[in-house]
């Protein structure tokens, strides 16, 4: 059992940065490879990035390839996701969540086993 608590949300003005942290309790932190999704108002959830166990091999959604970056702190049992140049369109609830490191696609949600709450993530224009 793994319970992921997401933080760093709010307004910010287009241009500028966040930095997302996802919180996980559990000993087997290290063993899952854990995603970022995301949820604009009125569209369906969609893929922002995912990171390895490791850390080392990391994945981003198109959208935000070049602005986003994420990270994970074994140690910490917390995964982050820093965000730079945002854009009014990535505004959003965004969602951590963790998979079995088998998992290979890790741009599609149904292999995540566990999802934080989320937080809301505002960009003004």
């Amino acid at each position: 059992q793994v319970q992921l608590v997401e933080s760093g949300g709010g307004l910010v003005q287009a241009g500028g940065s966040l930095r997302l942290s996802c919180a996980a309790s559990g000993r087997t932190f290290s063993s899952y490879a854990m995603g970022w999704f995301r949820r604009a108002p009125g569209k369906e959830r969609e893929f922002v990035a995912a990171v390895r166990r490791s850390g080392i091999n990391t994945y981003y959604a198109d959208s935000v390839k070049g602005r986003f970056t994420s990270s994970r702190d074994n140690a910490k049992n917390t995964v982050y996701l820093h965000m730079n140049s945002l854009k009014p369109e990535d505004t959003a609830v965004y969602y951590c969540a963790a998979a079995p490191t088998y998992y290979s696609n890790l741009s599609r949600d149904a292999g995540y086993d566990y999802w934080g709450q989320g937080t809301q993530v505002t960009v003004s224009s």
